[in-house]
């Protein structure tokens, strides 16, 4: 199977996942800068416009490398961007190393926080994951207190964590297998 070069639209039953456009920018860059998105992320320390246009550039970058990346976010009923989620390979230095492994990812806007989005969002990109045979499992890296991602990534199938050390700071390491698709 040839590599996914550009993002799928999915959709679910209130979300659609598409590939990043020039318009989310603006909500991009500003749900990046909310404390609240980033309190359990990159050590509490809020994004500048252009860490978020970088970010947005490299959401782009993965597909064509990799044939899995990052997705927008919207709200089906709106058109209102939520948030981002995906997976990528950030080439991270640890152990046990997680190079070539697809590391799932989702930060939502402050407005769509309790809803359930994430998990309905993150069930959508592991079942088109689980379509990729290329790929035998995913990891997530998750704050120790970041109980609601927690959640969130269990419901989506990842399991036993183990603690690790990222960027001199406790993280947990969550794996999943790829499942099979009941037909």
């Amino acid at each position: 199977m040839e590599p996914t070069l550009s993002p799928p639209r999915l959709e679910t039953e209130r979300l659609i996942l598409t590939g990043h456009t020039l318009d989310d920018f603006v909500p991009l860059a500003g749900m990046w800068s909310d404390p609240l998105v980033v309190k359990h992320i990159f050590g509490n320390v809020v994004s500048t416009s252009r860490e978020s246009w970088m970010r947005m550039l490299s959401y782009h970058g993965l597909w064509p490398l990799l044939g899995h990346g990052y997705w927008a976010v919207r709200e089906k009923s709106s058109g209102r961007y939520a948030g981002d989620l995906g997976f990528a390979d950030f080439h991270r230095v640890m152990e046990p190393p997680i190079k070539g492994i697809p590391e799932a990812g989702w930060a939502l806007a402050t407005w769509a926080h309790g809803k359930g989005f994430a998990t309905e969002a993150l069930g959508a990109a592991v079942a088109w994951l689980d379509d990729q045979p290329r790929f035998d499992r995913s990891v997530c890296l998750i704050s120790p207190g970041n109980t609601a991602s927690i959640r969130v990534a269990e419901k989506a199938g990842y399991r036993d964590p183990k603690p690790v050390r990222l960027n001199d700071k406790d993280t947990l390491l969550f794996s999943r297998a790829r499942q099979a698709r009941k037909e």
